[in-house]
């Protein structure tokens, strides 16, 4: 598998369900990983790296261009590569350890969260909840014809900074909208930090996600 990943075993000894972090740009598996502590025993829980290494530290799924006249832009070819790895890795992990296929977790930040919903947009019989924290719905990177995929059994959480500078809360607010309409199961929340995961915040997505794993 070309991704890089750590692993946190689960308490249970087959049949565990997965949780896959997706960190944001220009970090590591290390990031996210911090949450592994803190989160059920019962969960199998891989922390992913993203494939594009940047200078002088750091990884992205894609490449973020700050080009003075476009304004910032993103590689959405390189989004839709990385979108389709870690469908891959979906399957890899499934076939590698002892896990339960029908019920693999996605826990996305920022640039994770963006590939974390084209993933689960893309290839809904492969997750069956994602966590989906400052990021937002990219367009260009899910399917078209959504009407006619069957969602039934996908559930987000959504939640955003209210002060975020670096991805707008309005960017964040259309996502449950956007749900609604193709009649997506979600929740959303926002709280008053900036880019970031406040302590309320992490408590209340791992209350959430402990009711349906």
């Amino acid at each position: 598998m070309n991704l890089h990943y750590i692993t946190r075993p689960s308490s249970l000894p087959e049949n565990a369900p997965l949780l896959i972090l997706c960190h944001g740009y220009g970090s590591d598996e290390n990031d996210l990983f911090s949450f592994a502590s803190e989160l059920p025993e019962e969960l199998f829980i891989i922390s992913l790296r993203a494939p594009y290494a940047m200078q002088p530290y750091g990884n992205a799924w894609y490449a973020i261009n700050f080009d003075a006249e476009k304004g910032k832009w993103s590689d959405d070819e390189q989004a839709k590569e990385s979108r389709d790895q870690i469908a891959n890795f979906i399957d890899y992990a499934c076939k590698t350890y002892p896990v339960n296929k029908d019920n693999v977790n996605l826990l996305g930040f920022s640039q994770g969260t963006i590939l974390s919903y084209a993933v689960a947009l893309t290839y809904p019989e492969k997750v069956k909840n994602v966590i989906a924290l400052s990021g937002y719905i990219n367009p260009n990177i899910i399917p078209e014809n959504l009407q006619e995929e069957n969602y039934t059994k996908i559930d987000f959480y959504c939640s955003h900074g209210s002060a975020d500078q670096v991805i707008p809360v309005d960017w964040a607010r259309q996502a449950p909208e956007f749900l609604k309409s193709i009649n997506i199961k979600h929740q959303y929340a926002e709280f008053p930090v900036g880019h970031g995961v406040s302590p309320q915040n992490f408590y209340d997505f791992k209350t959430w996600l402990i009711a349906r794993i």
